[in-house]
Protein backbone atom coordinates (compact mmCIF):
# COMPACT_ATOMS: atom_id res chain seq x y z
CA UNK A 1 0.00 0.00 0.00
CA UNK A 2 0.73 3.64 -1.10
CA UNK A 3 1.50 5.29 2.86
CA UNK A 4 1.63 8.76 2.58
CA UNK A 5 2.72 10.99 5.58
CA UNK A 6 2.55 14.97 4.65
CA UNK A 7 3.96 17.84 6.26
CA UNK A 8 1.21 19.16 9.18
CA UNK A 9 -0.45 22.68 8.59
CA UNK A 10 -2.42 23.49 12.12
CA UNK A 11 -0.72 26.72 13.15
CA UNK A 12 2.51 26.08 14.76
CA UNK A 13 2.04 22.12 14.60
CA UNK A 14 6.09 20.92 14.28
CA UNK A 15 5.05 16.63 14.96
CA UNK A 16 5.19 14.67 12.11
CA UNK A 17 3.12 11.56 11.31
CA UNK A 18 5.83 8.86 11.05
CA UNK A 19 9.61 8.92 12.19
CA UNK A 20 12.11 7.97 9.47
CA UNK A 21 12.51 4.48 11.43
CA UNK A 22 9.14 4.09 11.04
CA UNK A 23 8.99 4.45 7.62
CA UNK A 24 11.76 2.23 7.73
CA UNK A 25 10.07 -0.56 9.26
CA UNK A 26 6.89 0.47 6.92
CA UNK A 27 9.13 -0.14 3.40
CA UNK A 28 11.04 -3.41 5.27
CA UNK A 29 7.00 -4.62 5.51
CA UNK A 30 6.73 -4.20 1.72
CA UNK A 31 4.74 -0.78 1.72
CA UNK A 32 5.63 2.39 -0.21
CA UNK A 33 5.99 5.65 1.67
CA UNK A 34 5.40 8.77 0.41
CA UNK A 35 6.89 11.66 2.64
CA UNK A 36 6.44 15.38 1.37
CA UNK A 37 9.34 17.02 1.29
CA UNK A 38 10.22 19.41 4.76
CA UNK A 39 7.67 17.40 6.56
CA UNK A 40 9.81 16.27 9.67
CA UNK A 41 12.22 19.46 10.29
CA UNK A 42 10.04 20.73 12.69
CA UNK A 43 10.66 17.31 14.65
CA UNK A 44 14.85 16.80 14.24
CA UNK A 45 14.30 14.84 11.04
CA UNK A 46 15.25 15.80 7.06
CA UNK A 47 14.41 15.13 4.14
CA UNK A 48 18.08 12.93 3.59
CA UNK A 49 16.49 11.04 6.96
CA UNK A 50 13.26 10.15 5.24
CA UNK A 51 15.26 9.32 2.01
CA UNK A 52 17.99 6.43 3.96
CA UNK A 53 14.56 4.68 4.77
CA UNK A 54 13.53 4.15 1.50
CA UNK A 55 10.71 7.31 1.07
CA UNK A 56 9.55 8.89 -1.59
CA UNK A 57 9.92 12.22 -1.46
CA UNK A 58 6.79 14.50 -2.55
CA UNK A 59 6.94 17.97 -2.68
CA UNK A 60 3.34 19.07 -3.10
CA UNK A 61 0.65 18.37 -0.51
CA UNK A 62 -2.36 17.67 -3.67
CA UNK A 63 0.22 15.04 -4.85
CA UNK A 64 0.63 13.26 -1.97
CA UNK A 65 -3.01 13.42 -1.34
CA UNK A 66 -3.85 12.16 -4.92
CA UNK A 67 -0.94 9.02 -4.91
CA UNK A 68 -1.59 7.96 -1.06
CA UNK A 69 -4.10 5.10 -0.37
CA UNK A 70 -2.95 6.04 3.31
CA UNK A 71 -2.58 8.83 4.95
CA UNK A 72 -1.22 9.14 8.32
CA UNK A 73 -0.88 12.57 10.21
CA UNK A 74 -0.74 14.27 13.35
CA UNK A 75 -3.94 16.62 13.51
CA UNK A 76 -6.68 16.64 12.17
CA UNK A 77 -7.18 17.92 8.07
CA UNK A 78 -7.28 21.55 7.71
CA UNK A 79 -9.79 23.08 5.14
CA UNK A 80 -7.02 23.23 2.33
CA UNK A 81 -7.06 19.82 3.02
CA UNK A 82 -10.79 18.85 2.90
CA UNK A 83 -11.08 18.58 -0.77
CA UNK A 84 -7.56 16.28 -1.34
CA UNK A 85 -9.35 13.33 0.39
CA UNK A 86 -11.43 11.16 -1.51
CA UNK A 87 -13.76 8.11 -1.65
CA UNK A 88 -12.14 4.44 -0.02
CA UNK A 89 -8.50 6.52 0.66
CA UNK A 90 -7.95 5.92 4.38
CA UNK A 91 -6.88 8.85 7.16
CA UNK A 92 -5.36 8.00 10.21
CA UNK A 93 -4.84 10.69 13.09
CA UNK A 94 -6.14 12.75 16.02
CA UNK A 95 -9.81 13.84 14.60
CA UNK A 96 -11.46 15.49 18.04
CA UNK A 97 -14.97 15.35 15.77
CA UNK A 98 -17.19 15.53 18.36
CA UNK A 99 -17.22 19.66 18.63
CA UNK A 100 -16.42 20.10 15.18
CA UNK A 101 -19.65 19.39 12.64
CA UNK A 102 -17.34 21.32 9.38
CA UNK A 103 -14.71 19.09 9.76
CA UNK A 104 -17.12 15.96 10.30
CA UNK A 105 -19.17 16.64 6.90
CA UNK A 106 -16.10 17.29 4.82
CA UNK A 107 -15.21 13.86 5.79
CA UNK A 108 -18.53 12.35 5.08
CA UNK A 109 -18.78 14.10 2.06
CA UNK A 110 -15.15 12.62 0.74
CA UNK A 111 -16.21 9.33 1.12
CA UNK A 112 -13.05 8.52 3.45
CA UNK A 113 -12.44 6.16 5.87
CA UNK A 114 -11.19 8.47 9.07
CA UNK A 115 -9.54 6.72 12.09
CA UNK A 116 -9.30 8.46 15.22
CA UNK A 117 -6.10 7.92 17.43
CA UNK A 118 -8.00 9.46 20.03
CA UNK A 119 -11.00 6.42 20.49
CA UNK A 120 -8.43 3.35 19.62
CA UNK A 121 -8.92 1.30 22.92
CA UNK A 122 -7.01 -1.69 23.68
CA UNK A 123 -8.46 -4.87 25.65
CA UNK A 124 -8.47 -3.07 28.91
CA UNK A 125 -10.58 -0.10 27.21
CA UNK A 126 -7.69 1.94 27.50
CA UNK A 127 -6.35 4.80 25.04
CA UNK A 128 -3.09 3.86 23.68
CA UNK A 129 -2.67 6.17 21.06
CA UNK A 130 -4.22 8.87 23.09
CA UNK A 131 -1.89 8.48 26.61
CA UNK A 132 1.54 9.23 25.37
CA UNK A 133 0.40 13.20 24.01
CA UNK A 134 -1.81 13.19 27.57
CA UNK A 135 1.18 12.87 29.19
CA UNK A 136 2.88 15.41 27.86
CA UNK A 137 -0.08 17.42 27.67
CA UNK A 138 -0.27 17.00 31.19
CA UNK A 139 3.22 17.64 32.09
CA UNK A 140 3.46 20.87 30.10
CA UNK A 141 0.22 22.07 31.24
CA UNK A 142 1.48 23.07 34.34
CA UNK A 143 4.77 24.46 32.62
CA UNK A 144 2.59 26.23 30.92
CA UNK A 145 0.15 27.93 33.65
CA UNK A 146 3.23 28.60 35.76
CA UNK A 147 4.67 30.58 32.84
CA UNK A 148 0.94 32.36 32.76
CA UNK A 149 0.96 33.24 36.20
CA UNK A 150 3.74 35.63 36.37
CA UNK A 151 2.58 38.93 36.13
CA UNK A 152 4.38 39.90 32.72
CA UNK A 153 2.40 37.54 30.98
CA UNK A 154 -0.82 38.96 32.58
CA UNK A 155 -1.07 36.46 35.64
CA UNK A 156 -1.17 37.32 39.63
CA UNK A 157 2.96 36.79 39.98
CA UNK A 158 2.43 33.63 42.04
CA UNK A 159 5.50 31.40 42.10
CA UNK A 160 4.17 28.18 42.02
CA UNK A 161 6.15 26.96 44.99
CA UNK A 162 6.70 28.20 49.05
CA UNK A 163 9.71 30.37 49.40
CA UNK A 164 10.92 32.46 52.75
CA UNK A 165 7.99 30.63 54.32
CA UNK A 166 5.17 31.85 52.03
CA UNK A 167 2.16 29.04 51.94
CA UNK A 168 2.84 27.36 48.06
CA UNK A 169 0.33 28.22 45.16
CA UNK A 170 -2.68 26.29 45.45
CA UNK A 171 -3.47 24.11 41.56
CA UNK A 172 -6.43 22.53 41.38
CA UNK A 173 -7.03 19.67 38.32
CA UNK A 174 -10.43 18.42 36.68
CA UNK A 175 -9.97 14.94 35.82
CA UNK A 176 -7.41 11.96 37.07
CA UNK A 177 -7.07 10.29 33.77
CA UNK A 178 -3.53 10.42 32.49
CA UNK A 179 -3.58 14.15 31.77
CA UNK A 180 -4.68 14.72 35.30
CA UNK A 181 -2.21 12.68 36.78
CA UNK A 182 0.92 13.78 34.96
CA UNK A 183 0.03 17.55 36.02
CA UNK A 184 -0.50 16.79 39.43
CA UNK A 185 3.30 15.57 39.26
CA UNK A 186 4.40 18.23 38.38
CA UNK A 187 2.71 20.32 40.04
CA UNK A 188 4.02 18.70 43.59
CA UNK A 189 7.29 18.81 41.97
CA UNK A 190 7.32 22.44 41.71
CA UNK A 191 6.40 22.72 45.21
CA UNK A 192 2.51 23.88 44.46
CA UNK A 193 -0.40 22.46 46.57
CA UNK A 194 -2.30 20.38 44.34
CA UNK A 195 -6.63 19.25 44.70
CA UNK A 196 -7.75 17.06 42.26
CA UNK A 197 -11.55 16.33 41.48
CA UNK A 198 -11.74 13.24 40.29
CA UNK A 199 -15.51 11.74 40.46
CA UNK A 200 -14.85 7.89 40.32
CA UNK A 201 -14.26 6.64 43.86
CA UNK A 202 -11.96 3.81 43.01
CA UNK A 203 -9.61 6.37 40.94
CA UNK A 204 -9.86 8.74 43.69
CA UNK A 205 -8.46 5.52 45.84
CA UNK A 206 -5.43 5.06 43.91
CA UNK A 207 -4.78 8.55 43.40
CA UNK A 208 -4.67 9.01 47.22
CA UNK A 209 -2.22 6.29 47.67
CA UNK A 210 0.21 7.88 44.98
CA UNK A 211 1.07 11.28 46.84
CA UNK A 212 0.60 12.44 50.77
CA UNK A 213 1.98 15.37 50.81
CA UNK A 214 0.54 18.73 49.76
CA UNK A 215 -2.36 16.83 47.54
CA UNK A 216 -5.83 15.95 48.41
CA UNK A 217 -8.19 14.67 45.28
CA UNK A 218 -12.21 14.93 46.13
CA UNK A 219 -14.87 14.09 44.21
CA UNK A 220 -16.37 17.85 44.06
CA UNK A 221 -15.07 21.42 44.89
CA UNK A 222 -17.35 24.09 45.92
CA UNK A 223 -17.36 28.01 44.26
CA UNK A 224 -16.63 29.71 47.60
CA UNK A 225 -13.19 27.43 47.40
CA UNK A 226 -12.45 28.55 44.33
CA UNK A 227 -10.80 31.91 45.94
CA UNK A 228 -7.71 30.04 47.05
CA UNK A 229 -6.95 28.78 43.42
CA UNK A 230 -4.11 30.39 41.15
CA UNK A 231 -3.98 27.52 38.69
CA UNK A 232 -6.66 25.29 37.39
CA UNK A 233 -6.20 22.44 34.70
CA UNK A 234 -9.15 21.18 33.03
CA UNK A 235 -8.09 17.85 32.25
CA UNK A 236 -11.38 16.19 32.16
CA UNK A 237 -12.32 13.34 29.55
CA UNK A 238 -15.03 11.56 27.74
CA UNK A 239 -13.45 9.44 24.85
CA UNK A 240 -14.56 10.38 21.72
CA UNK A 241 -17.50 12.68 23.59
CA UNK A 242 -17.40 16.65 23.96
CA UNK A 243 -15.68 17.34 26.55
CA UNK A 244 -17.61 18.24 30.24
CA UNK A 245 -17.82 21.59 31.53
CA UNK A 246 -15.96 21.91 34.71
CA UNK A 247 -16.35 25.63 35.33
CA UNK A 248 -19.14 27.82 33.62
CA UNK A 249 -18.72 31.65 33.36
CA UNK A 250 -20.68 32.60 36.33
CA UNK A 251 -18.11 30.95 38.52
CA UNK A 252 -15.02 32.51 37.14
CA UNK A 253 -15.77 35.28 39.68
CA UNK A 254 -14.82 33.47 42.52
CA UNK A 255 -11.09 33.23 41.27
CA UNK A 256 -8.91 35.69 42.24
CA UNK A 257 -8.33 37.82 39.31
CA UNK A 258 -5.12 37.06 37.93
CA UNK A 259 -5.54 33.19 38.08
CA UNK A 260 -4.69 30.92 35.35
CA UNK A 261 -6.91 28.03 33.48
CA UNK A 262 -5.00 25.56 31.14
CA UNK A 263 -7.88 23.61 29.03
CA UNK A 264 -5.75 20.49 28.04
CA UNK A 265 -9.37 19.48 26.74
CA UNK A 266 -9.82 22.30 23.96
CA UNK A 267 -9.69 20.27 21.19
CA UNK A 268 -12.40 18.03 22.35
CA UNK A 269 -14.72 21.44 22.87
CA UNK A 270 -13.16 22.78 25.86
CA UNK A 271 -13.31 22.35 29.82
CA UNK A 272 -13.75 25.82 31.06
CA UNK A 273 -17.57 27.65 29.14
CA UNK A 274 -15.36 30.56 28.30
CA UNK A 275 -12.71 28.51 26.52
CA UNK A 276 -11.90 28.83 22.85
CA UNK A 277 -8.36 27.35 20.90
CA UNK A 278 -5.48 29.28 21.10
CA UNK A 279 -2.49 29.07 19.66
CA UNK A 280 1.69 28.59 20.39
CA UNK A 281 2.09 32.17 19.23
CA UNK A 282 -1.25 33.66 20.21
CA UNK A 283 -1.54 31.29 23.75
CA UNK A 284 -3.38 33.16 26.10
CA UNK A 285 -6.80 35.53 26.53
CA UNK A 286 -8.01 37.37 29.21
CA UNK A 287 -12.22 36.54 30.51
CA UNK A 288 -13.78 38.17 33.39
CA UNK A 289 -9.77 38.86 34.79
CA UNK A 290 -8.93 35.47 34.40
CA UNK A 291 -6.05 34.19 31.86
CA UNK A 292 -6.87 31.65 29.43
CA UNK A 293 -4.61 29.18 28.06
CA UNK A 294 -6.26 27.27 25.10
CA UNK A 295 -3.74 25.88 22.71
CA UNK A 296 -5.00 23.55 21.10
CA UNK A 297 -1.85 21.11 20.14
CA UNK A 298 -0.10 21.13 23.53
CA UNK A 299 2.42 18.52 22.97
CA UNK A 300 3.84 19.99 19.70
CA UNK A 301 6.17 22.37 21.98
CA UNK A 302 8.35 19.57 22.22
CA UNK A 303 7.76 18.45 19.01
CA UNK A 304 10.39 16.02 18.87
CA UNK A 305 9.64 13.98 21.65
CA UNK A 306 6.43 14.29 20.85
CA UNK A 307 6.94 12.90 17.53
CA UNK A 308 8.72 9.99 18.64
CA UNK A 309 6.49 8.68 21.43
CA UNK A 310 3.49 9.04 18.69
CA UNK A 311 5.11 7.53 16.16
CA UNK A 312 6.31 4.29 18.28
CA UNK A 313 2.88 4.27 19.33
CA UNK A 314 0.91 4.37 16.00
CA UNK A 315 3.48 1.88 14.25
CA UNK A 316 1.73 -1.14 14.64
CA UNK A 317 -1.97 0.10 14.05
CA UNK A 318 -0.29 1.68 11.09
CA UNK A 319 0.42 -1.90 9.89
CA UNK A 320 -2.59 -2.98 10.56
CA UNK A 321 -4.86 -0.40 8.73
CA UNK A 322 -2.31 -1.02 5.49
CA UNK A 323 -3.18 -4.59 5.26
CA UNK A 324 -7.37 -4.87 6.12
CA UNK A 325 -9.44 -5.02 3.15
CA UNK A 326 -11.98 -2.74 2.03
CA UNK A 327 -14.37 -5.38 3.27
CA UNK A 328 -13.18 -5.14 6.53
CA UNK A 329 -13.71 -1.48 7.01
CA UNK A 330 -17.16 -2.02 5.60
CA UNK A 331 -17.78 -4.98 8.29
CA UNK A 332 -16.18 -3.27 11.02
CA UNK A 333 -18.21 0.44 9.83
CA UNK A 334 -21.77 -1.92 10.28
CA UNK A 335 -20.79 -3.20 13.54
CA UNK A 336 -19.62 -0.23 15.50
CA UNK A 337 -23.28 1.11 14.05
CA UNK A 338 -24.79 -1.52 15.54
CA UNK A 339 -23.37 -1.25 18.49
CA UNK A 340 -21.15 -4.70 18.41
CA UNK A 341 -18.52 -5.01 20.96
CA UNK A 342 -16.16 -7.24 18.64
CA UNK A 343 -15.75 -3.67 17.25
CA UNK A 344 -15.01 -1.85 20.36
CA UNK A 345 -11.61 -2.77 20.69
CA UNK A 346 -8.28 -2.33 18.60
CA UNK A 347 -8.00 -0.62 15.76
CA UNK A 348 -11.80 -0.34 14.10
CA UNK A 349 -12.93 1.11 17.47
CA UNK A 350 -10.60 4.17 15.79
CA UNK A 351 -12.96 3.83 12.95
CA UNK A 352 -15.40 7.33 13.39
CA UNK A 353 -16.58 8.37 9.40
CA UNK A 354 -16.39 5.41 6.65
CA UNK A 355 -17.82 6.08 3.20
CA UNK A 356 -20.00 8.91 4.32
CA UNK A 357 -21.57 7.37 7.61
CA UNK A 358 -20.49 8.16 10.90
CA UNK A 359 -19.64 5.07 12.76
CA UNK A 360 -18.58 6.34 16.55
CA UNK A 361 -21.69 6.36 18.90
CA UNK A 362 -19.90 9.30 20.79
CA UNK A 363 -19.59 11.78 17.80
CA UNK A 364 -23.16 11.00 16.51
CA UNK A 365 -24.59 11.41 20.09
CA UNK A 366 -22.63 15.34 20.05
CA UNK A 367 -23.74 16.21 17.26
CA UNK A 368 -27.25 14.80 17.13
CA UNK A 369 -26.84 12.46 13.95
CA UNK A 370 -28.26 9.59 13.26
CA UNK A 371 -25.71 6.91 13.28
Amino acid sequence: MQIGVPMEIKAQEYRVGLTPAAVGALVDAGHGCLVQAGAGIGSGFSDADYLAQGATLVEALDELYDRAELVVKVKEPQPEEWPLLRAGQRLFCYLHLAPDIALTDALLASGAHCFAYETIADAEGRLPLLKPMSEIAGRLSVQAGAHCLEKAQGGRGVLLGSVAGLAPAHVLIFGGGVVGSHAADVALGMGAQVTLVEPFAARREQLAQRWTTRFSVVESFDDDALSSVELVIGAALKPGARAPLVLRRSQLKYLPEGAVLVDVAVDQGGCFETSHATTHQAPTFVEEGIVHYCVANIPSAVSRTATLALSAATLPYVKHLAEITPNDIATAATELRRGEMAAMKGLYSGLNVSAGSVCCRAVAEAQNRVI
